[in-house]
C-alpha cells in the first residue's frame, strides 16, 4: 500500500521520544535541522484510523431555522446546479460561487482578507492581527472585527477570509505570524471569537484560518513538474507531524473559541498534516471539527489547496477554491478535482448524492442565518478591475456586475484605526522619563520606515522608502491614504514651533556622522523609525530588523543622549540596542494601519497612555527561539518534506519557562506612563462537586457545552498607583499539578486577561471566570478533557514573569 494512503490522519499515540528523530544536522537561526524521511516515526506519530462518513450538519446551537431553509434550497438544485455550489469560479471576487437565477439565489462573494478588503477601492486598511493581540482589548478586537465587516458587507463581500489563528506562531520565523494574533492559544482564541463575532454581527460570513499545522510557508506546496499538470509533483509539501495532545492544547484551541462563536466556514492549510494533505485530512475535518467541535458550517479549501477529488469530498471538504478552470498565476493548474467531476462521482456512485447536498446545505444555513438573502449589496463592479487573481478574460460564466462602482465604504473608521493603532503599540523601554515628550524644540527623525511610501500604496514586495503597515500577500490592504509618521511628527511639533528635521536613507544615516547632519545643534530628541517586512509565501530571514536597522540606531545613538526607536514590524524583533545607554525609549508598533503616523504620535506625546502588551516573547537572540521553520531537505524524495513538531506544547514563553533561558522581553509585558498595583487574589468554585471528566452533553458549536461553563471566580484588586490616567492588563495564569498531570505541560500557561481603565488612585476588583477547559488537559488515553487532581497554583500579575499574587485551588479531590 502507498505510503500515502497508509498515512491517512491524526495519530492519537502517546508520545514518541525526541530521541527517535533521526536528526542529521541542526542549524541555527531560521534553519532548522535536515530530515530524511523515517517511515517508521511517521507512522507511529502521523496514522490513524480514517473518520467517515463526513457528518451531516444539524443546525443544532442556534442554526435549526436556517439549516431547514437551506436543505429546501438543496431539494430545488439540479445535479449540475449543485456542482457548482460546491465549486469556485473565476469572477469579480477573490472567490466566487456563481448564482442560481431561477431560485432568486445571486450568488456567493469571498473576498481577502483579515486586515482589509483587499480586492477594493476606498476601503479602509486596518491594523493587522498582530496589533490587534498587543491591545490585549477584546472590546477593541470586537470593535475591529465589526468595523471590517461593515466594509465587507457595504462592497456586496458575502464571506471574509479571515480571522487566522494558523500559523499560531510555532515558529518565531514563519511569514504569516502577523496575520494572526498570538502563539498563546488562549489569547489566540479569545482574539478569534471577538473578531469572529464583530464580523458576523455585521452580517458577513467569518471564515476561521488556515485549519490547521499551516505554521511555515516553506514547501507549504507540493513542487510541481513545470511540465507537468496538478498531478505531476516532484515533491510533496511538507508535512507537519503534530500529537495527539500538542494538537488539541495549542492547535484546535483557537478553532474551537471559532467555532464556538459559530463561524461560518474554516478554511483548511496547505500543507499536509501526519502524511496526509490537511485538506483531505478525515480525522481532522470529519473527528476534530465536525464531530468533536460540532461545527455546522462549511470546509473550503485554501486557494489550490485541493489535491483530489473524491478523497476530498469524503475527507470533510465541501468548498473547493479556487476551483475553476483557468490559470491563477500561482499553482500550475489547469482543471478543478470538483466542478464537473462532482457530477461524474455521483453519477457512477462514487459519491452519494447525500454527502453533496450536505456540502451545499452547510454552506447555505450560515447564508439564510445572517440574513445574506435578504437586501445583501451587490458588488462592486471597481473590484472586478483590482482582481489581478482572476481577471476578466479568464471568467468562464458572465456576472451581473450592478449597483454603484467604487462605493467609498470607509466612513468613520480612520478615527477607530487610529485609536486601534495606539492601542496595540508596546512600550518596552522608557528611561527617565523620556517619554512623553515634552514639547521639545528640536526633534531629528530618522530612518527609511518614516516617510511616504515611494512605490504606491499596494506593496506586495518588499520596499526600501516608506513607512510600514502591512505585510505582503493576501493577508495585505490596498491604502487610499496614509498618514506618515513624519507628517504627523511634524503636525503635531509646529503646535510647538518646534524645528523638525530628517534623514530617511539608512544607508546615508550609517555612514554618516548625526553631528556633522544636523543644523545648528544636536536636537533635543532623535526618533528613529525600523520596519521589518514579512510575507505569504516566504518564512523570515532572520528577526533581526531590516535595512541595517540596528546599524542606523548605533550610528545615531552615540551622539544623541536621547534616541527614541520605533519598529513597525510583522512581530518578534531581537533588539540588540536595547541596552544602548543612549536609546531611552522603544516602542515595538507592529502594523498598525493606515493612521500610523498619527497612532505613534499620540502616545509619543502622551495624548494617549500607552498600554499595549507583548503576545509573544522577546529573545536575546535569534537562536534562542526554538521551532524554526524546515527549510530544505538533502534528500530527493517525494515525501521527504517533513517537519517534526517534537517541542510539543513548549513554544513561545512555555518553552522560555520550561528551559529556564532568560529574555530581553517577556510575553505579555508593556510598560506606561503611570504604575498599577495588584493585590486580593482570592478564587471560589461555582460548583463544590467538580468532577475531573465533564458531563456528558450532545455536541454544541465548540464542542461538549460542559468544557465552556465557568468553574471558579477569580478576583484582584487593581490600583492606579501613578499620576496619570490609563489602563493595563492583569493576567492570570495557571500552573497544574505537576504529580497528577502529564509530563510536557507547560511550567504556566495564560487563562485570563482583562483590559481595565483606571483614573489616578482608582481601584477596581476585577473578575476572571475560569472554564473547566481552562484547567484541564487533553487525555490521550480517555480521548477527553480531564481536571487532574491536585492543587494548582493561580498567579496574577502585569506579564507572564511579573507576577505579583498567588493563591492556591484544588478543584478535584483525590
Amino acid at each position: 500500500m502507498a505510503l500515502s494512503l497508509l498515512l491517512s490522519g491524526l495519530c492519537l499515540a502517546p508520545y514518541v521520544s525526541a530521541q527517535a528523530f533521526d536528526a542529521t544536522e541542526r542549524e541555527e537561526g531560521a534553519f532548522s535541522y535536515v530530515q530524511p524521511l523515517n517511515t517508521t516515526i511517521l507512522t507511529q506519530y502521523g496514522s490513524s484510523p480514517a473518520v467517515l462518513p463526513s457528518p451531516n450538519a444539524t443546525g443544532f446551537g442556534g442554526w435549526e431555522a436556517a439549516l431547514a431553509r437551506a436543505q429546501a434550497f438543496v431539494a430545488q438544485l439540479t445535479l449540475e446546479e449543485k456542482a457548482d455550489m460546491v465549486t469556485g469560479q473565476p469572477g469579480p471576487c477573490v472567490g466566487n460561487i456563481v448564482a442560481v437565477p431561477r431560485l432568486g439565489f445571486q450568488g456567493l462573494c469571498l473576498q481577502d482578507g483579515p486586515l482589509a478588503i483587499r480586492v477594493a477601492d476606498y476601503a479602509s486598511t486596518f491594523s493587522a492581527g498582530v496589533s490587534a493581540a498587543a491591545t490585549w482589548d477584546k472590546a477593541i478586537m470586537y470593535e475591529r472585527g465589526m468595523a471590517m465587516g461593515e466594509e465587507f458587507k457595504a462592497k456586496g463581500a458575502h464571506i471574509a477570509l479571515a480571522p487566522v489563528c494558523g500559523p499560531l506562531g510555532r515558529s518565531a520565523y514563519s511569514g504569516r505570524n502577523w496575520e494572526g494574533f498570538s502563539p498563546d492559544p488562549y489569547l489566540t482564541g479569545v482574539a478569534m471569537e471577538e473578531t469572529i463575532t464583530g464580523l458576523q454581527d455585521a452580517g458577513v460570513q467569518a471564515t476561521a484560518k488556515h485549519f490547521i499545522g499551516n505554521e511555515q510557508e516553506t514547501q507549504r506546496n507540493p513542487t510541481y513538474d513545470p511540465n507537468g499538470t496538478l498531478t505531476d509533483v516532484i515533491q510533496e509539501a511538507i508535512s507537519a507531524n503534530i500529537d495527539d495532545r500538542t494538537i488539541h492544547e495549542l492547535y484546535l484551541w483557537p478553532f474551537a473559541n471559532a467555532v464556538h462563536a459559530k463561524v461560518s466556514s474554516v478554511m483548511c492549510s496547505y500543507q499536509r498534516l501526519n502524511g496526509s494533505y490537511a485538506c483531505e485530512n478525515s480525522k481532522v475535518q470529519n473527528g476534530l471539527l465536525k464531530e468533536e467541535l460540532g461545527f455546522q458550517g462549511y470546509v473550503m479549501s485554501d486557494w489550490g489547496g485541493t489535491h483530489s477529488g473524491v478523497a476530498s469530498i469524503e475527507g470533510g471538504l465541501d468548498m473547493d477554491m479556487p476551483g475553476g478552470i483557468g490559470t491563477y498565476g500561482l499553482y500550475p493548474q489547469s482543471g478543478s478535482f470538483f466542478g464537473g467531476n462532482v457530477t461524474s462521482a455521483v453519477n457512477n456512485g462514487t459519491v452519494p448524492i447525500s454527502r453533496i447536498d450536505d456540502m451545499i446545505v452547510r454552506i447555505m444555513t450560515p447564508y439564510y442565518w445572517l440574513g445574506q438573502d435578504q437586501n445583501f449589496p451587490t458588488v462592486d463592479p471597481s473590484g472586478a478591475d483590482l482582481n489581478t487573481f482572476s481577471p476578466r478574460k479568464t471568467w468562464l460564466r458572465e456576472f451581473n456586475l450592478t449597483g454603484p462602482s467604487s462605493r467609498d465604504v470607509r466612513d468613520n473608521h480612520g478615527e477607530l484605526i487610529r485609536k486601534h493603532g495606539a492601542a496595540g503599540t508596546v512600550l518596552l523601554k522608557n528611561t527617565n522619563g523620556a517619554l512623553p515628550l515634552k514639547a521639545p524644540k528640536s526633534i531629528a527623525v530618522f530612518g527609511n520606515d518614516a516617510g511616504d511610501d515611494t512605490q504606491g500604496f499596494y506593496n506586495q514586495v518588499d520596499f526600501e522608502y516608506g513607512t510600514l503597515t502591512a505585510g505582503g500577500g493576501s493577508g495585505t490592504g490596498r491604502l487610499t491614504y496614509l498618514i506618515t509618521p513624519l507628517a504627523a511628527i511634524k503636525e503635531r511639533a509646529a503646535k510647538d514651533n518646534a524645528l523638525v528635521q530628517q534623514w530617511l536613507n539608512n544607508t546615508l544615516i550609517i555612514n554618516s556622522n548625526i553631528t556633522d547632519l544636523w543644523i545648528p545643534a544636536l536636537p533635543e530628541v532623535c526618533i528613529v523609525f525600523l520596519k521589518t517586512w514579512a510575507e505569504e509565501a516566504a518564512d523570515r530571514q532572520h528577526l533581526s530588523v531590516d535595512w541595517d536597522g540596528n546599524e542606523v540606531v548605533q550610528s545615531v545613538a552615540k551622539d544623541c543622549n536621547n534616541t527614541i526607536v520605533v519598529t513597525h514590524s510583522s512581530g518578534i524583533n531581537t533588539l540588540p540596542f536595547a541596552d544602548h545607554p543612549n536609546v531611552t525609549a522603544i516602542l515595538a508598533a507592529h502594523y498598525p494601519g493606515q493612521e500610523s503616523g498619527y497612532s505613534i504620535v499620540d502616545l509619543l506625546y502622551g495624548d494617549v497612555n500607552p498600554s499595549g502588551k507583548l503576545p509573544y516573547t522577546i529573545a536575546l537572540n535569534g537562536t534562542d527561539y526554538n521551532a524554526p521553520p524546515t527549510t530544505a531537505v538533502n534528500t530527493t524524495g517525494k515525501d521527504d518534506w517533513q517537519s517534526w513538531f517534537e517541542e510539543k506544547l513548549e513554544i513561545d514563553y512555555r518553552y522560555f519557562d520550561a528551559q529556564n533561558i532568560s529574555v530581553r522581553y517577556e510575553f505579555g509585558f508593556g510598560l506606561s506612563y503611570t504604575t498599577f498595583e495588584i493585590a486580593n487574589l482570592q478564587a471560589a468554585p461555582i460548583d463544590d462537586a467538580i468532577t475531573s471528566a465533564a458531563a456528558e452533553q450532545p455536541t454544541a458549536p465548540g464542542g461538549n457545552p460542559e468544557l465552556w461553563a465557568s468553574v471558579y471566580n477569580v478576583t484582584l484588586s487593581l490600583t492606579n498607583t501613578g499620576d496619570v490616567d490609563g489602563a493595563t492588563v492583569p493576567q492570570l495564569y495557571v500552573s497544574f499539578p505537576t504529580d497528577t498531570t502529564p509530563a510536557g505541560t507547560p511550567p504556566k500557561q495564560l487563562r485570563g486577561f482583562e483590559k481595565v481603565h483606571l483614573t489616578v488612585g482608582e481601584c477596581q476588583t476585577v473578575v476572571f471566570e475560569l472554564m473547566r477547559r481552562d484547567l484541564s488537559y487533553w487525555d490521550i488515553i480517555s480521548q477527553q478533557w480531564l481536571i487532574p487532581e491536585g492543587e494548582f497554583t493561580l498567579s496574577a500579575g502585569f506579564s507572564s514573569r511579573d507576577l505579583k499574587a498567588f493563591t492556591s485551588i484544588t478543584p478535584v479531590k483525590a
